[in-house]
C-alpha cells in the first residue's frame, strides 16, 4: 500500500517539532500517525444482524480489524486481500516496523545474545510479538508466525533457549512461515533454540553400546509432523534418533553456532518408515528423514486438521480437513496453498463466530479495534502473562493450546484488561474512544447511537440480549428510565455520562461476542 506525499510531509513536521518536546516513544507515535491516521475520518461499519463475511476473515486472518480495514477489504476485494497478505513482502510495513524495530537483540546472532541478561531477552521477544501483532499490515504472515510458534514450541526458560530463540524466530519461523513445509521443519530441526530445547546436541554415539537420546526424534514425529496417530512405531523413534545423532551447539568460543560432529554419529544402516537409508550417509540422514515425516501422507492429514483448528472450528470438519490435506500433499506442502483452499472453503464462512479467542489474540484485537497507542511495555505484558499466554514461555513442546475450552478460565482478567485499557489506566497505552465514536458514526453532532459502536467490535448489529444489556447500562449511567429501543437517539450529553469512553465499551470488549472471532 501506497503512502500518501502528504503523509510523509507531515510526518517530517512532526519530527522536527517533537523531538524537543517528547521522548523517543513520542516521537514514534507521532510518526506513525503522521503517516497514517489510525483513526480515519469515516470507518465503515456492518450493517448487518450476523457477522459480516469480510469482517469475518478479518477477525480470523489478522489479529482483529483495525479502524479502516473492513472497508480496505472491501474496496480491495477477498482474492486481492489474499493474494497481497501471502505475499507480505509487497506491503509497505513502514509504520508496523516504526514500532517493531526498537529491539537490537532480536537481529543478532545467538550467540551474541548471550551478552544480555535473560530478562532484556524476555522482554524484547515478547514486546516484539505483541507489537508486531497489533500494528504490522504484514498480518496474514504474523498470524502464521504467531501459528508456527506454537507448533514448534519452544519454552524459553530452559538452558540457553533464551539465549537463542531469537535467532531462531528470524531464520526459522519468519522465514519460512509462508513457504515450503518441508524447509520449515529441516531449519528448525538444527536450529540451536530447538536443539537444546528438545536435547538434540545431547543425541551423540560415541561408544558402540550408546543409546540414542530419542527426544527430539518423538516429537518430530508426533508434534511436528505425522501427529500422535500418523502409524509410525517406537522402532521409527529409535530410528529417526539414531540418524539424528552428531548435530551439535558450540557453548564456548562461537557459542550458538550449530555444527556436525561425524564421530559422534550414528553411520550405520538405517530403516526409517519402511525406507531403508543407508550407511554412511553422515549428516545427510537427517535430510532424508525430514523428507520421509514430511511427505508422508498423515503428516498432510496432521498439518490440515492443525490448521484447520485454528482458522475454522475447535472440531475441524472432516471434508474441509481432507481437502487441505489434498492440497498439501500435492502441493508438496506449500503453505500459501493450504491458506488458499482453506479461506475459500464454505466451511470457513460457515462458522463465523465460533471460536474463542486465545488471550494473545484477544488483546492484540482489543488494541487494533481501538486504535491504541502502545510500545508494549511491562503492565501490558504483565496481562498476557496473568491470563497464561506470555509469548514462548509454555512449558511443553506441544505449544499453547488451540482450542476455546483451555482459556475459559481466563474471562475475570479479560474484563479487568477492558476496563483498565478503554480508561485508559494501563500504563503506555493510551486510546481515544470519541475520536473512534465521532468515525464510527456512533458520536454525531448532538446524538449518539451505540448500535453502531457494537457493530464496530462485532463485525453486526448487536442481537435483542445485547441490545437490552447495553440498555440497561446506558439508563444506569445516564440516570434515566431504561428505554426499549436502543436505538433512539442519546443527546451527546447523556451519552458522555454513560462513558462512551471508559463505560460503555469496555462493557462491549468484555462481552461474550467479541470473546469470540
Amino acid at each position: 500500500m501506497k503512502v500518501a506525499r502528504r503523509r510523509i510531509l507531515q510526518a517530517s513536521g512532526i519530527i522536527a517539532g517533537a523531538l524537543p518536546l517528547v521522548g523517543c516513544e513520542g516521537v514514534i507515535s507521532n510518526v506513525a500517525d503522521g503517516l497514517e491516521n489510525p483513526i480515519p475520518d469515516e470507518t465503515l461499519v456492518s450493517s448487518n444482524k450476523q457477522i459480516d463475511q469480510d469482517f469475518h476473515l478479518l477477525s480470523r486472518a489478522t489479529f482483529g480489524p483495525r479502524p479502516g480495514d473492513l472497508a480496505y477489504l472491501k474496496e480491495t476485494g477477498k482474492a486481492a486481500w489474499l493474494k497481497e497478505q501471502l505475499h507480505p513482502e509487497s506491503i509497505d510495513d513502514r509504520v508496523g516496523n516504526l514500532r517493531s524495530r526498537r529491539f537490537e537483540t532480536l537481529e543478532l546472532e545467538a550467540g551474541d545474545c548471550c551478552e544480555f541478561k535473560r530478562e532484556v531477552l524476555r522482554r524484547d521477544l515478547c514486546r516484539h510479538a505483541l507489537l508486531k501483532a497489533v500494528y504490522s499490515k504484514r498480518q496474514l504472515f504474523e498470524v502464521m508466525v504467531s501459528f508456527w510458534s506454537d507448533h514448534l514450541n519452544i519454552n524459553i526458560e530452559k538452558g540457553d533457549c533464551m539465549y537463542y530463540k531469537a535467532a531462531g524466530d528470524r531464520l526459522v519461523i519468519r522465514k519460512h512461515a509462508l513457504g515450503k513445509f518441508q524447509d520449515l521443519i529441516r531449519a528448525s530441526a538444527t536450529s540451536p533454540a530447538m536443539l537444546v530445547y528438545l536435547d538434540g546436541d545431547q543425541n551423540k554415539k560415541e561408544k558402540p553400546e550408546d543409546i540414542p537420546n530419542e527426544n527430539y526424534a518423538r516429537e518430530l514425529l508426533e508434534l511436528h509432523t505425522m501427529g500422535v496417530h500418523g502409524g509410525y512405531t517406537q522402532h521409527d523413534v529409535f530410528e529417526v534418533a539414531r540418524c539424528l545423532t552428531g548435530w551439535r551447539v558450540h557453548d564456548k568460543f562461537q557459542r550458538g553456532g550449530v555444527f556436525f560432529e561425524p564421530k559422534w554419529h550414528d553411520d550405520g544402516e538405517k530403516k526409517v518408515l519402511g525406507h531403508v537409508i543407508s550407511a554412511h550417509g553422515g549428516q545427510s540422514d537427517i535430510d532424508k528423514v525430514v523428507e520421509l515425516a514430511c511427505r508422508h501422507p498423515a503428516t498432510a492429514q496432521h498439518i490440515a486438521t492443525k490448521l484447520v483448528r485454528h482458522f475454522v472450528a475447535d472440531k475441524p470438519p472432516s471434508k474441509l480437513v481432507t481437502s487441505v490435506a489434498k492440497t498439501f500433499s500435492h502441493t508438496d506442502g506449500d503453505i500459501k496453498e493450504c491458506l488458499i483452499a482453506l479461506f475459500n472453503s464454505k466451511e470457513f464462512d460457515d462458522y463465523r463466530g465460533s471460536k474463542i479467542k486465545r488471550p494473545f489474540q484477544f488483546i492484540a484485537s482489543a488494541l487494533r479495534a481501538t486504535a491504541a497507542d502502545t510500545h508494549a511495555h511491562d503492565p501490558l505484558i504483565d496481562y498476557l502473562t496473568k491470563m497464561g499466554q506470555a509469548p514462548f514461555q509454555y512449558p511443553t513442546p506441544d505449544g499453547y493450546p488451540d482450542r476455546g475450552e483451555a482459556w475459559v478460565a481466563t474471562l475475570l482478567w479479560r474484563w479487568n484488561f477492558a476496563l483498565a485499557l478503554i480508561g485508559n489506566d494501563v500504563p503506555s497505552v493510551k486510546v481515544s474512544i470519541e475520536k473512534l465514536a465521532r468515525s464510527t458514526g456512533a458520536l454525531k453532532g448532538e446524538t449518539a447511537d451505540p448500535n453502531k459502536l457494537m457493530a464496530h467490535f462485532l463485525g453486526r448489529l448487536p442481537n435483542e440480549n445485547e441490545k437490552r444489556a447495553l440498555n440497561i447500562y446506558v439508563a444506569q449511567k445516564s440516570g434515566k428510565q431504561q428505554s426499549q429501543n436502543l436505538s433512539q437517539k442519546l443527546s451527546q450529553t447523556t451519552l458522555a455520562k454513560a462513558r462512551t469512553d471508559s463505560g460503555l465499551v469496555s462493557v462491549m470488549l468484555a462481552s461474550p461476542a467479541f470473546q469470540r472471532c
